[in-house]
C-alpha cells in the first residue's frame, strides 16, 4: 500500500500509524478556535429568564431584610449580638496591631560637640531597649538651634547597628553631618527603627 509516498509493507506497520494519526487529529481539533457564548447565540434570542421561584426567594429575603428595625441592645450582649450575626457565626477576632519598636526604644543622655573645623556635629547618646526584641538600623534626627532658640539646621542618620533587647548601648562621637557655625544647642529624637 502507497500513501502520499510513502509505503508499509507489513499490517503491523500500518496499525502503529493509526495511533499516531489520530493524536495528531485530536491535536489540531484542540487547539482550533471555538466560537465564544456571544457568538453563539443569535441577536434575536431573548436573554434566559432567571428562575421565577429563585427571584422569589431572593425578593423575600430583601423584603425581610429592609423591614427588620435594630432592637434595643442590652449592656451584657455578646459581640455577635450587637453586630446582628446570628448566634452560632463567631465574629472575625480583632488582632491588636503590633507595638513599634520605638515604643520600647528611648534615648537616654545626649550631648554633642563639633569636630572638622567646627563644621561637622559629633554626637555622643545613650539608647535604650526596653523591648522584648532586638532592633536594628535605628534612625536618629538631631535638630540644631542658635543660642536664643531660634532653629537652624535638621540632620538625619541611620545607625546600622543592633540593640539587644533590654540593653542599652553607648554611641561615642557619631558625626550626624555638616551643621550651620552658629548653632549652639542639638535635641537628637528617634524616628523608625526595625523590629529583629
Amino acid at each position: 500500500m502507497r500513501i502520499a509516498g510513502w509505503s508499509f509493507g507489513k499490517s503491523e506497520a500500518r496499525f502503529a500509524a493509526l495511533p499516531a494519526i489520530a493524536i495528531a487529529g485530536c491535536t489540531i481539533w484542540l487547539m482550533l478556535p471555538q466560537a465564544s457564548d456571544a457568538e453563539s447565540h443569535s441577536a434575536g434570542t431573548p436573554p434566559q429568564v432567571q428562575d421565577a421561584s429563585r427571584a422569589d426567594d431572593t425578593a423575600a429575603t430583601q423584603a425581610t431584610l429592609s423591614n427588620t428595625e435594630p432592637a434595643a441592645v442590652s449592656p451584657d450582649a455578646s459581640p455577635a449580638a450587637i453586630a446582628g450575626a446570628p448566634p452560632d457565626i463567631a465574629l472575625p477576632e480583632t488582632v491588636a496591631p503590633a507595638g513599634s519598636p520605638l515604643d520600647g526604644l528611648k534615648i537616654v543622655s545626649q550631648s554633642w560637640r563639633r569636630g572638622g573645623l567646627g563644621s561637622k556635629a559629633l554626637v555622643t547618646f545613650t539608647l535604650r531597649n526596653a523591648n522584648e526584641y532586638a532592633v536594628k538600623d535605628i534612625e536618629i534626627a538631631c535638630s540644631f538651634a542658635r543660642r536664643d532658640g531660634s532653629h537652624l539646621t535638621d540632620r538625619r542618620r541611620i545607625i546600622p547597628d543592633t540593640v539587644n533587647m533590654k540593653s542599652r548601648k553607648r554611641y561615642a562621637g557619631m558625626l550626624v553631618g555638616f551643621v550651620n557655625v552658629n548653632a549652639n544647642k542639638a535635641k537628637c529624637s528617634l524616628v523608625t527603627a526595625s523590629r529583629i
